[in-house]
């Protein structure tokens, strides 16, 4: 068997050999005419042309030889079937094809439409032109593509080998088109926020840090949109959503890449309860939209979005999953000693609401298969979030969790500038007690709340995970295009 470098040496004489006819093997234009899904489509009325049409694609498959060769063009919206025949485009044209051109190469083909004896759709082609050689050849479905991170790594030739793979992409982006059309109706207003932030707020993570040589200025990478947005809210927008990358510093599992996509939007006059039943709604149209009965599959289990959400508290989740009570008057010390019980790790540096967090992560949430509101959290979890009136220990706040992983984060936004202050200097103290994740001061932030902003409802959702439960995606770097991978060798 060839090697792959005997193989691109031998695809590379047959460039020569185009060049040697005067013939540009990587022409400026295509004289395509219809995509191949239209010829589909239309096959009845178009195969009544006269003059024929001209389909244009990457070879997938080449079938005879000599006189008569069938083959396979793809142009990433379906895939036909093409007759060469030596008494349509002639001699010397039928052997320069098969002198020249390999599977994975782009042609186009001119001609009338016909149907052959087997009931095939076919184009027979009056003349081919190459519109670009291929010098490698293309993995032979999974043959060469087993290696997992190889996929990943070069996304074009997964996508080409699997349809499924493609068709998930495919998927993703679907989703994505639907979460802004449903917020678009409701007359939100799409928004950019700064990708390079001089403080790294809205979110308890580990930044990336970069440098800006012309102002001599440290910058992040953004973690959260958040205390963005809000600012728009004192601006005086009242619905706004922002869709885009985020970035955080943090290992690489099943549902974390370092670079990911979430779509975040706020209210004015809203809170943490209508929100609640809106993005109820926006996932349950969104699953509408992928799976027309509202039910998905998720590793073997079915997930049933037309269902009212269940709800459940944070503290009835760890007294039910991990036997710990009276969680108001619960000591870092009696938290320590229940991680260390359920083998959950703890640094020397983890805070008591960190540490209580790690054990729901490890013990409760991979139990939660429905989808399901889970609230009561303590209010030191969530810096941002505003105070429940009648117990203040807790914040207005909620998680959505399905089939063991979060997807929704919410609640009513902390507008008191008094208030955010404090919370910001106890987050300050974690940092200096070594906690790289705290949410530390933002003085601009707090600025632009003292100008008022109005009470207001918040939610950051993980587009990445949300599809990996409409497509049946196990790890997100399969639902990630381009996910962060170390570089072979």
């Amino acid at each position: 068997m060839a090697s792959l470098e005997e193989l691109r040496a031998e695809r590379i004489k047959k460039l020569e050999t185009l060049k040697a006819r005067g013939i540009n093997p990587y022409p400026v234009e295509s004289t395509r005419t219809h995509e191949i899904a239209e010829v589909m489509k239309g096959f009845s009325a178009l195969s009544k042309k006269k003059k024929g049409i001209v389909v244009a694609g990457r070879i997938r498959a080449i079938r005879g030889q000599g006189a008569i060769i069938f083959l396979d063009l793809d142009d990433g919206t379906g895939i036909f079937q093409v007759l060469l025949k030596k008494d349509e485009t002639g001699e010397e044209a039928l052997a320069l094809f098969s002198e020249t051109v390999d599977i994975g190469d782009f042609i186009e083909c001119s001609g009338p439409l016909f149907v052959t004896k087997r009931k095939e759709k076919t184009l027979l082609a009056k003349s081919w032109r190459m519109l670009a050689k291929a010098l490698r050849p293309l993995p032979d479905k999974w043959a060469g593509l087993t290696d997992i991170e190889e996929r990943s790594r070069k996304r074009y030739l997964d996508t080409i080998a699997s349809p499924e793979s493609k068709e998930r992409f495919l998927t993703r982006s679907r989703v994505v088109s639907a979460l802004r059309a449903v917020l678009d109706e409701a007359g939100y207003v799409e928004v950019e926020t700064p990708i390079l932030q001089s403080h790294a707020g809205g979110a308890a993570a580990k930044p990336f840090m970069t440098h800006h040589r012309a102002l001599d200025l440290d910058l992040y990478l953004r973690i959260a949109p958040e205390l963005f947005l809000k600012e728009l809210l004192v601006g005086g927008f009242p619905k706004v959503y922002e869709i885009g990358r985020l970035f955080r510093n943090e290992g690489i599992d099943a549902t974390h890449n370092p670079e990911f996509t979430t779509i975040e939007y706020y209210e004015a006059y809203s809170n943490a309860r209508a929100y609640m039943e809106f993005t109820e709604k926006i996932i349950r149209s969104v699953a509408k939209k992928i799976h027309k009965g509202g039910v998905a599959v998720f590793d073997g289990q079915k997930i049933d979005f037309t269902k009212p959400f269940a709800c459940v508290s944070y503290a009835d989740l760890l007294k039910r999953n991990a036997l710990l009570n009276d969680l108001p008057n619960l000591t870092r010390k009696d938290a320590e000693l229940k991680a260390r019980q359920l083998a959950v790790a703890v640094a020397d540096s983890d805070s008591r609401e960190k540490i209580l967090d790690n054990i729901y992560k490890k013990v409760c949430r991979p139990k939660i298969i429905q989808p399901t509101f889970i609230t009561g959290y303590p209010v030191a979890y969530l810096p941002l979030a505003k105070r429940l009136e009648k117990d203040p220990e807790f914040a207005d706040a909620f998680q959505v969790v399905i089939a063991g992983i979060e997807i929704v984060k919410g609640f009513s936004e902390l507008n008191d500038p008094i208030d955010q202050r404090e919370r910001f200097t106890k987050e300050d103290a974690h940092a200096k007690a070594g906690d790289e994740e705290a949410q530390t001061s933002d003085e601009g932030f707090l600025e632009a709340l003292e100008y008022g902003m109005p009470p207001t409802a918040g939610v950051g959702m993980s587009v990445d995970r949300l599809a990996m439960l409409l497509t049946d995606t196990h790890n997100v770097r399969d639902i990630i295009l381009f996910p962060t991978m170390r570089p072979k060798g």
